[in-house]
């Protein structure tokens, strides 16, 4: 009898969320269909979305948190030059290439975040180094590079992220900038959001999220847009939900995307899915603002919701829940 006792004890004190766990992340969003992948490109877009992924997971699976699933995850996505982050960042307007990154940790809500970095490789491993080993959440510029090599994180000269593909965006854009007469390349219908981000919650029950980019095609002036700043493109608090977007960054900053979908499954006891959809799909896009997000909250649900026509996605939890999608008429959130 004591012993059934003390086995009905333990069953009910294990927590929920331990039982399961898993990531969700994003590749980035915009005007992606099929005409303009060929077979091969979104071969490869898929099998490297599902390398992230499984990455990502296997840290998860043998007990590792959720801060370093999402940055194992992210590591691959801008190593990739199939992504608009890392090696694949798209270029400033003077041919350059200006990145932007953060991260968060759901279980104190402690982040890291960097701004305009140019010779750091992988710039999602300078946002966890300024949450780790620094008392500031974001550094910018000159100062966030010089950080960095500070910390002995690998350095790289700027030119190491050139792409032929990322060199005839700016080209166009800068003829279309030309065309209409403006400064600012934001309002090419044809832009696509390359951001690349992720969702995590360990068996731990502690949900992290992270975010980096190569920012806006022909941005100038220093623009810095959502992916570094934490309430906009990255949040993760365990009470709620882990976020990270991908869109126009200027609209998710000022409509502070991320953090408004955790507030509204937090304080409005909302699913996530309905959280995620009616901020995306209500608030932002009447704003004029299009993109995604996808999110993971502490009970293991995800959710992959954005108002474009594509947006490259893939998870991967506990239950044997899977997959990789692309196109608006592939599953959102299983």
């Amino acid at each position: 009898m004591k012993h059934l006792l003390l086995f009905a004890f333990l069953f009910v004190a294990v927590p929920a969320w331990a039982e399961k766990f898993g990531l969700v992340l994003h590749g980035g969003a915009g005007t992606i269909t099929r005409a303009k992948l060929t077979d091969k490109q979104e071969a490869d877009i898929r099998a490297k979305l599902a390398e992230a992924r499984d990455a990502g997971y296997k840290v998860l699976e043998n007990g590792g948190s959720s801060i370093e699933a999402v940055t194992t995850a992210i590591i691959i996505l801008e190593d990739s030059p199939l992504f608009n982050a890392g090696k694949g960042a798209v270029y400033t307007y003077d041919g350059q290439h200006e990145l932007d990154a953060s991260i968060m940790d759901g279980s104190n809500r402690n982040a890291g975040a960097v701004a305009g970095v140019k010779t750091v490789r992988n710039p999602i491993l300078a946002a966890q180094a300024v949450m780790t080993q620094s008392d500031h959440v974001m550094l910018a510029g000159s100062g966030a590079d010089a950080f960095a090599r500070h910390v002995q994180l690998p350095q790289v000269k700027n030119s190491y992220f050139d792409t032929e593909f990322r060199l005839q965006q700016l080209e166009k854009a800068k003829q279309k900038m030309e065309a209409e007469g403006t400064s600012f390349n934001v309002k090419n219908s044809d832009y696509k959001y390359g951001t690349v981000g992720v969702a995590a919650l360990d068996k731990n029950g502690n949900l992290a999220a992270g975010t980096s980019t190569g920012g806006m095609t022909a941005k100038r002036w220093g623009r810095v847009g959502d992916s570094p700043i934490i309430g906009a493109g990255t949040w993760a608090d365990n009470n709620s939900c882990a976020v990270s977007a991908t869109g126009h960054g200027e609209y998710f900053i000022r409509y502070h995307v991320a953090a408004d979908i955790c507030s509204r499954k937090l304080y409005r006891d909302q699913p996530l899915t309905t959280a995620a959809r009616e901020v995306i799909h209500d608030i932002l896009l009447p704003a004029g603002g299009t993109g995604g997000i996808v999110a993971m909250d502490r009970d293991g649900n995800i959710a992959m919701e954005f108002n474009t026509e594509g947006m490259y996605r893939a998870w991967r939890l506990s239950d044997n829940t899977s997959g990789v999608a692309i196109y608006n008429d592939e599953m959102k959130s299983p």
